[in-house]
């Protein structure tokens, strides 16, 4: 927290207020280019927040139900490994808490569900447990960044596609099933929600170009997913009327 009088500057988690209770305190509209980033960071330590709590909704529908049913594997697999490439890139290329913020705690919901999915699935083979050994070996070296830089580039770029194809196998079940099983609506829409605002605030932040594509593919991919629970949500049957 940083307090000057003479300036009128209060900066709490890199947000400078100042300029904005400057012009408040004149009785003015505080100009766009002070307003807009702080907004943009007050938005982006909001999607941090409620990021803690995204996979919630999901995690408990399941252990409810003790059910699975509709839900791809590969989808929740390929999203944990484009969240850790993701949260590695944002930490190795310095950007502020609040543009990134929330992958970490989304890399961990994503680590519980897939082990949870994995629980109420039928017997793990031994791909299954490959898979699991060799994300726990690589993982750390990838956070870490302790990485060829230009292999970092690379897998950065390709963690799109990996969001794309961890999408794409749900949705196509969807389709198939014409249900959405055991999928949260709630986690849905706040997954898509997030997206939509990280649009705005990688805008702000001037982050790069293909951490803004992320967002924009999050909205279509989300976006969809969320329709099809609105589209394939069975009607609650009418209680009938007894008849005296």
């Amino acid at each position: 927290m940083k307090v000057n009088l003479g300036t009128m500057e209060l900066e709490i988690l890199g947000m400078n207020f100042g300029c904005v209770l400057s012009a408040l305190s004149d009785a003015k509209i505080p100009e766009k280019e002070c307003l807009l980033p702080l907004v943009s960071k007050l938005l982006g330590y909001c999607i941090v927040a409620a990021s803690t709590t995204v996979k919630l909704p999901q995690i408990l529908k399941i252990l409810k139900h003790g059910s699975v049913r509709g839900l791809s594997v590969a989808s929740f697999e390929l999203e944990v490994i484009g969240y850790t490439i993701a949260l590695a890139y944002c930490i190795h290329k310095g950007l502020p808490f609040s543009a990134y913020g929330e992958l970490a705690f989304l890399l961990i919901q994503a680590i519980i569900l897939i082990a949870i999915i994995y629980y109420y699935s039928p017997p793990m083979g031994s791909k299954t447990w490959m898979k699991a050994l060799v994300y726990c070996g690589l993982a750390p070296t990838v956070l870490a960044g302790k990485i060829d830089p230009g292999l970092f580039e690379i897998l950065y770029a390709s963690q799109h596609a990996i969001f794309f194809c961890a999408r794409v196998p749900q949705i196509w079940k969807n389709f198939t099933n014409k249900s959405t099983g055991e999928l949260s609506f709630l986690t849905c829409f706040m997954n898509f929600a997030g997206s939509l605002v990280r649009v705005f605030t990688s805008i702000q932040e001037k982050t790069p170009l293909s951490v803004l594509m992320g967002s924009a593919i999050g909205i279509a991919t989300n976006g969809t997913i969320l329709s099809q629970i609105v589209m394939y949500q069975k009607p609650v049957p009418k209680k009938e009327k007894k008849e005296d």
